[in-house]
């Protein structure tokens, strides 16, 4: 099985996202091409990353924001300026724009499935083919990996539980009290749209912080900063979002005139019927919602990710994208680059670090 190779690269680019096609964008710009030099592999039935598979409310307005990939502008691909324009549409059009305009062809859907190193080569298993390579890009990002922390008395629910990744819409809760668990932005978000149409009751591990000041590119890269310090030093990262704070948002101050604003601690387990507190008091639920982040999706790389006994990874290179201990592999997408700000910057300086260790 190991000689059965589909083919035979290079550089392989796993995920077509913000990341991924930024790095895939800086190779062929200097000189790469498709095919005999790298290839790029993603996951999904068509161009837009994990923007395809957000929900239809979210729109171009409530979005933290769209930064454009390198060499085309994010607004030159829409067809009007309208902030109601959804996001899910418009981003993933964009992207499929600029596959096309950079001739950036993209094998999909190929679900990476596990890396191996053989004979100084790393050999990438997807759903259906095998492909080799000197090097790896990883753009996977953290879509893929929902994360719902375990709490006691979880399988005795006999409601529903849900993650972010799997709203619609509201009105799917029509009639139902839903808890809405997290303090990030997304949690506040579902918050605002749920509670126009049911009952709501906000839980969070530490109470939130609203910022009045505007998040603009200085703070972007000072929140980045914080997250590249950790994953330098081995740690796990913290999402960008969780050294920010929240924006107090007209939407924000509209949810607190109406009451919904009324954050509880968290409760420490999970009932038939709902929730507990360790003070003995219980609510009634139909639904939990749990907002509570992704974790970057890696597993396919377990073979070949050398880990630090504290769980992370220790990163190294110009902006923190290159596996220390494994400099043929770059991460785009993980810990300082898991936002739209880090993620065009890593694509470029990894495309870059990782065609000079490879000599190319």
């Amino acid at each position: 099985m190991i000689n059965n190779i589909r083919f035979k690269t290079k550089i392989i680019v796993i995920g077509a996202g913000q990341a991924g096609l930024s790095a895939a964008y800086h190779l062929k710009r200097a000189g790469m091409k498709i095919g005999p030099d790298f290839i790029i592999l993603d996951d999904a039935p068509s161009a837009g990353g994990a923007w395809q598979f957000r929900w239809p409310s979210l729109t171009l307005s409530t979005v933290n924001k769209i930064h454009n990939l390198p060499g085309m502008s994010f607004q030159e691909t829409l067809a009007s300026n309208e902030d109601t324009v959804q996001a899910n549409i418009a981003v993933p059009h964009y992207f499929d724009r600029y596959e096309k305009k950079f001739g950036l062809d993209v094998f999909r859907p190929q679900r990476v499935e596990q890396v191996s190193l053989h004979l100084n080569r790393f050999h990438v298993n997807t759903n259906t083919s095998r492909f080799s390579a000197m090097g790896i890009i990883n753009g996977t990002g953290t879509w893929q990996n929902p994360y719902i922390p375990i709490y006691p008395g979880a399988d005795l629910f006999q409601g529903e539980q849900l993650h972010t990744k799997d709203f619609k819409q509201a009105a799917d809760f029509r009639g139902k009290h839903v808890v809405i668990i997290g303090g990030g932005i997304s949690a506040i978000q579902l918050l605002d749209q749920i509670s126009q149409v049911t009952r709501t009751t906000w839980v969070t591990r530490r109470p939130p912080v609203f910022n009045e000041g505007p998040f603009d590119d200085a703070a972007g890269h000072n929140a980045v900063a914080l997250v590249e310090d950790r994953v330098r030093n081995g740690l796990p990262p913290l999402s960008v979002v969780s050294v920010t704070g929240l924006p107090y948002s007209p939407e924000v101050q509209d949810m607190e005139q109406r009451g919904v604003l009324k954050r509880l601690p968290m409760f420490s387990e999970i009932t038939k019927n709902g929730i507990k507190w360790p003070d003995g008091k219980e609510l009634e639920a139909d639904c939990l919602l749990w907002n509570t982040g992704f974790k970057s999706s890696l597993q396919h790389l377990d073979a070949v990710l050398p880990k630090e006994t504290t769980g992370g990874i220790r990163m190294a290179g110009r902006l923190a994208t290159m596996v220390e201990k494994e400099p043929r592999i770059h991460l785009v997408g993980y810990g300082p680059s898991a936002s739209t700000i880090g993620a065009n910057r890593a694509g470029a300086a990894a495309a870059s670090e990782l065609r000079r260790t490879l000599g190319l």
